[in-house]
């Protein structure tokens, strides 16, 4: 497709975090109106009030979502599908085809290896990638304790989590420090650092032992670097601090121009293939080595920060769905983001509005009323 008319993008996830940055992302297209019909499961989602129409529609993993999604697609005639769920991901990439628009998802086969982050930290260490962070893949009790200890537990602290998952859940920190009496006095509690004995009769609980990846403790610095892949290529690599963070959620950083983890994330996005935005988490050794944390092949919740920086990496994404040229961004590097909190408030008569700093004048705007899930 080629020329500047308007588009129309069905989006997931409308009450997902990073949603809002989303929409304010595709609503500062330039030259272009960008119509936006959000979905969701949920049917007070907050982000129903920023788009254009909204839906309600089966989870990802539900088996009348991509039949829902589908139909949902023609009916408001998008040009692409813009998923923000992880859930939603493999799903929407073994149906692309069956889809009219264009479903900003990589090739199935590439998000199996990029979800999966055993699967993926096997690729990395593969491959020489010098980002490969030590792990274990464990499935039964005895290997998680066997992994536990062959990475330093209790010298040293070991991480674990799910090997598929999203915005640290099941995420922990196994730390013997944890139940100290200086840490339990003088540090906010952490949901997310515990101890071997404390854990142990949790995952015990259930009817099978659950399938963990362990991995070396990495106490450094954080990023998130923004891609947008195309396939075989990158075009725009943007790594970004996460200084302060809640709940896996970015609230605090600045845009950096970290040319190792610009090529270290390039070289990954490229060896695996991925394609649209995607974003890869990484996080510093005791060594001073940055590793891979994570790869999310979607866009990133956070991800405004790019674009307050000057790359609109979701826009670019769409324009780079829809086949057309996609400009090369003036990143002004050393940008710094402080995210706060903002509400969204929905009158007896279905209205939304926002409560302005400078008076209590309500704007109003009507939105449709959400459609049932089938």
């Amino acid at each position: 497709m080629t020329g500047r008319r308007d588009v129309t993008v069905l989006m997931t996830g409308a009450g997902a975090p990073g949603a809002s940055g989303i929409v304010r992302s595709l609503r500062a297209a330039p030259d272009r109106d960008v119509r936006i019909v959000g979905v969701d499961v949920n049917p007070d989602a907050y982000g129903f009030a920023l788009v254009d129409e909204h839906a309600v529609v089966p989870r990802g993993d539900d088996p009348e979502y991509v039949d829902r999604m589908i139909e949902l697609a023609a009916e408001v005639d998008a040009d692409v599908v813009l998923p923000l769920c992880t859930a939603e991901l493999q799903p929407l990439a073994e149906n692309r085809e069956r889809f009219d628009a264009t479903v900003m998802v990589s090739a199935p086969d590439r998000l199996a290896v990029a979800n999966d982050k055993a699967g993926l930290y096997g690729f990395l260490a593969d491959e020489g990638f010098a980002s490969a962070p030590e792990f274990h893949r464990t499935e039964t009790r005895e290997e998680f304790l066997d992994a536990v200890e062959a990475l330093g537990y209790p010298d040293r602290p070991v991480c674990f989590k799910p090997p598929v998952g999203s915005g640290s859940r099941g995420f922990r920190v196994l730390d013997e420090g944890a139940n100290d009496l200086d840490a339990f006095l003088n540090e906010k509690p952490d949901a997310a650092t515990t101890t071997l004995d404390d854990v142990l009769p949790i995952l015990d609980a259930g009817d099978a032992f659950p399938e963990l990846v362990v991995m070396e403790y990495l106490p450094g610095e954080e990023y998130s670097v923004d891609v947008l892949a195309t396939g075989d290529d990158v075009h725009t690599v943007v790594p970004r601090s996460r200084a302060r963070t809640r709940a896996g959620i970015s609230f605090e950083g600045v845009v950096e121009q970290r040319e190792d983890l610009i090529e270290e994330a390039a070289g990954i996005c490229r060896g695996l293939g991925l394609e649209y935005n995607v974003n890869v988490q990484f996080k510093e050794n005791p060594d001073g080595v940055m590793k891979v944390i994570e790869i999310n092949p979607r866009v990133a919740g956070t991800i405004i920060m790019c674009v307050g920086a000057g790359a609109n990496l979701p826009y670019m994404a769409v324009q780079h769905a829809l086949g057309e040229h996609v400009p090369e961004p003036d990143v002004a590097w050393g940008t710094r983001m402080v995210r706060y909190w903002d509400e969204v408030f929905t009158a007896p008569d279905g209205s939304t509005y926002h409560v302005h700093p400078d008076a209590f004048d309500r704007e109003r705007t009507d939105r449709l009323d959400p459609t049932p899930s089938p």
